[in-house]
């Protein structure tokens, strides 16, 4: 098989888990948790590492922004050999409640986005293979960590999500937004695969804080913190997936 034309690998390249953020960034904080960690290739927002963590062998690869490079990491990952993908990102609440810093995973995500509808109908649930959600909630456990655990929503337009939108998914009882999971677990089932996300609070919608407004940076101070409590239970959900 040929080099995958974006993400620049072949089958040989990458292990069988792959654990996907959208920052390239993060890619290198998660390898900091790791060993034998070795840089496979960097292509525009994909950046593939290979490591291992307590004797499990995995790959990082970031998927950058939205489901539709979503989509191609995980299309090109799967080509070569990834089964099991993790989504390890952050996220914006949609209830009150859920304060940032906090960790959600999801037990399925609301398509209000445009990729995964190219693959199937809308009205085909987007829902993360069980195994890899309750690995997820029992490393978090293990740790000692609190994490919400259900339903989120997909969406394509961060600088859209108008009120009406937000009100109507807070009237739903989904938990919170992202930009990527419904597509990685709507592909991953259409392939026979694995996937789940776990992801951290970086904003509340309903509250009226996104990431980014109080701060010059991207990230408030307690969801950077929390993302690496979220690596943490993420790395010990792997030695339970392998």
């Amino acid at each position: 098989m040929a080099k995958q034309p974006h993400l620049l690998v072949e089958p040989g390249d990458v292990n069988d888990i792959a654990l996907i953020p959208g920052d390239p960034g993060r890619v290198d904080r998660i390898a900091k948790q790791c060993e034998a960690v070795e840089e496979v290739a960097q292509n525009r927002e994909y950046k593939v590492v290979n490591a291992t963590y307590d004797g499990v062998d995995l790959t990082i690869c970031s998927t950058g922004i939205g489901c539709p490079s979503a989509a191609i990491a995980v299309e090109e990952l799967s080509k070569v050999g990834v089964e099991t993908f993790v989504r390890v990102g952050t996220i914006g609440a949609l209830q009150s409640e859920i304060e940032v810093g906090d960790m959600i995973v999801a037990t399925g995500a609301a398509k209000e986005e445009g990729t995964s509808k190219r693959y199937e109908s809308p009205v085909i649930p987007a829902v993360p293979d069980y195994g890899v959600l309750t690995s997820l909630v029992d490393a978090a456990e293990a740790n000692d960590e609190d994490v919400h655990v259900g339903p989120i929503v997909s969406d394509d337009a961060f600088y859209n999500e108008s009120e009406d939108f937000v009100d109507a998914w807070n009237d739903a009882g989904l938990l919170a937004v992202e930009m990527e999971a419904a597509t990685v677990f709507s592909l991953a089932r259409r392939k026979g695969l694995r996937a789940g996300a776990i992801c951290t609070v970086d904003g509340n919608l309903v509250e009226g804080t996104q990431k980014g407004a109080d701060s010059d940076e991207e990230l408030p101070e307690k969801a950077k913190n929390n993302v690496e409590r979220a690596i943490a239970i993420t790395l010990d959900a792997v030695t339970d997936l392998a």
